[in-house]
C-alpha cells in the first residue's frame, strides 16, 4: 500500500473523518485495574480497542493537518505521519472482524505489538522534524505557540495509545514480566514510590558518570500522612513514574555538577521528599545546581528550547540532554492521570521539581485531547497584540519632557 503525502494530508479521508467524530473514552487507573484483575476477557478488550484505538488515532491525525505546510513537509514529520496512517489502516482490518473468528484475537494481538514497535521512535523523530524546520525557517511566536499546543496533545495521545496497547498485550500476550508477577498489565497495585525514586536515580547516575567525573548522591525522606511511619505505596504505572523521575534527576545532576565544577569531589546531595496526603501523592526533587532565572522557567517546558547542545540521532550513545522534549513530556506523563509537574527555582541556589499525582486510583482518569471546533479555532487565530507595556530598548531622556517655564 503506497501512502502518499497527498493521502496523509487529506483531512477528508472518509475513515479518518468518521472516527474523528467520536470523542475518546477516558479510563481511570481503577478501571484498568478492575478489568485486569477481575474481568480480564480478551474478547471484551478486543471489542473496545478495535474502536477506541482508531478513534484516538483519528483525533490526532486530523489535528496534524492543521500544522504549517512547511513543517508537515519535513522528512521526519512525514515519516511520523506515515507510521500513523499505516497503523490506522491496519487497525481498520478488524473493524468488522468477529471476535469469534478463531484467528482474530491472536492476529489482533500481533498487530498491536507491531504497531507499538513501529511507534517506538515517534518522539525523537518528531523532535528531529522540529530541528529540520527550525534550521530552514526559524520560529515565529505564532508558529511556536501552535507547535507547543499541538505537541502537548499529540504526545498525550501517544501516551494513552501505548497505555491501551500495553494493557492488552501484557494481559493476553506473552509479554508478562516474571520479575513483577503482581502487576496488572503495566500497573503496579502496590508501587513502592521510594523504590522507583531509587531506581531512577541510580540509572541517571550511571548516565551522568559517562559524561562527568562524578555524580551527586541522594537522600530520600517519606512523610505518610495517611499511615504514619509506613512506606508510601501507590496504584500507578511504574514506567510512567520512572520516566518523570529519571528526567528530573538527569537535569538535577547536570546542573549540580556544572555549578560545582571547581569542587567535584564534594558535590551537594540531591534530596527527594515523598509525601502522601488525602488527595495528593507528591514527590519533590531538590538540587543545589544554581537554579534558573524566573524568566526562563516557562521556556524549560517549551519543545523548541533546550539549554544543552542538540544531540545526533545517529549516535548510539544515550544523550544526557539536548532535544528539549524531556521536561515537557514528563509533565504530560504527570498530567495524563490528572497530576502535574511544577518547577520552583531560586537563581544562584537551586531548583525544586515537584511531581503531583492523585492519591486515589478512582480519581486518576486519563486526560485526553479531543479534536473539535475549539481545537480547530486555536490553530486559526493569529497572535493578539500584547496588552502589557514593554520597556523601550533605550531609557528615555526625560529632560526633553520638562515643562517650559
Amino acid at each position: 500500500m503506497r501512502l502518499s503525502l497527498v493521502l496523509l494530508k487529506n483531512a477528508s479521508n472518509p475513515k479518518i473523518e468518521y472516527y474523528s467524530r467520536f470523542s475518546p473514552s477516558p479510563l481511570s487507573i481503577k478501571q484498568f485495574l478492575e478489568f485486569g484483575r477481575d474481568n480480564a476477557c480478551e474478547k471484551t478488550s478486543y471489542m473496545f480497542l478495535r474502536k477506541e484505538l482508531p478513534v484516538r488515532l483519528a483525533n490526532t491525525m486530523r489535528e496534524v493537518n492543521l500544522l504549517p505546510d512547511k513543517l508537515l513537509s519535513q522528512p521526519s514529520v512525514r515519516l511520523v505521519q506515515k507510521w500513523y496512517m499505516q497503523s490506522f489502516v491496519e487497525l481498520l482490518e478488524y473493524e468488522n472482524r468477529s471476535p469469534d473468528d478463531p484467528h482474530a484475537l491472536n492476529d489482533f494481538l500481533e498487530a498491536l505489538i507491531e504497531i507499538r514497535n513501529r511507534h517506538n521512535d515517534v518522539v525523537p523523530t518528531m523532535a528531529q522534524g522540529l530541528i529540520e524546520y527550525k534550521e530552514k525557517f526559524g520560529f515565529d511566536p505564532f508558529v511556536t505557540s501552535n507547535i507547543q499546543y499541538f505537541l502537548d496533545r499529540f504526545y498525550t495521545n501517544r501516551i494513552s495509545f501505548r497505555m491501551l496497547i500495553n494493557q492488552h498485550t501484557l494481559l493476553f500476550g506473552n509479554d508478562t514480566n516474571p520479575a513483577h508477577p503482581k502487576h496488572i498489565g503495566s500497573i503496579d497495585p502496590a508501587c513502592s514510590v521510594a523504590d522507583v525514586v531509587t531506581d531512577a536515580f541510580e540509572t541517571a547516575k550511571m548516565l551522568c558518570e559517562q559524561y562527568y567525573p562524578a555524580a551527586p548522591g541522594l537522600k530520600i525522606e517519606e512523610f505518610n500522612a495517611k499511615a504514619p511511619k509506613k512506606p508510601i505505596q501507590a496504584v500507578y504505572v511504574p514506567s510512567h513514574l520512572f520516566h518523570m523521575l529519571f528526567e528530573l534527576f538527569k537535569n538535577a545532576m547536570r546542573a549540580t555538577v556544572e555549578h560545582h565544577e571547581e569542587d567535584e569531589t564534594d558535590l551537594p546531595i540531591i534530596k527527594a521528599k515523598v509525601t502522601l496526603g488525602k488527595e495528593d501523592l507528591s514527590i519533590k526533587i531538590s538540587d543545589k545546581g544554581g537554579g534558573v532565572a524566573l524568566r526562563k522557567i516557562d521556556r524549560l517546558f517549551n519543545y523548541t528550547y533546550s539549554t544543552a547542545p542538540t544531540p545526533s540521532l545517529e549516535s548510539k550513545r544515550v544523550p544526557l540532554a539536548g532535544f528539549g522534549h524531556g521536561l515537557p513530556i514528563s509533565r504530560l506523563y504527570a498530567r495524563y492521570f490528572q497530576g502535574d509537574l511544577k518547577l520552583y527555582s531560586m537563581e544562584g541556589v537551586g531548583t525544586d521539581a515537584v511531581i503531583y499525582l492523585k492519591a486515589l486510583s478512582s480519581e486518576s482518569f486519563e486526560r485526553l485531547p479531543v479534536f473539535n471546533k475549539s481545537a480547530w479555532r486555536h490553530y486559526q487565530g493569529g497572535p493578539g497584540a500584547d496588552d502589557w507595556s514593554n520597556p523601550s530598548k533605550e531609557p528615555r531622556d526625560t529632560s526633553k519632557y520638562k515643562a517650559k517655564r
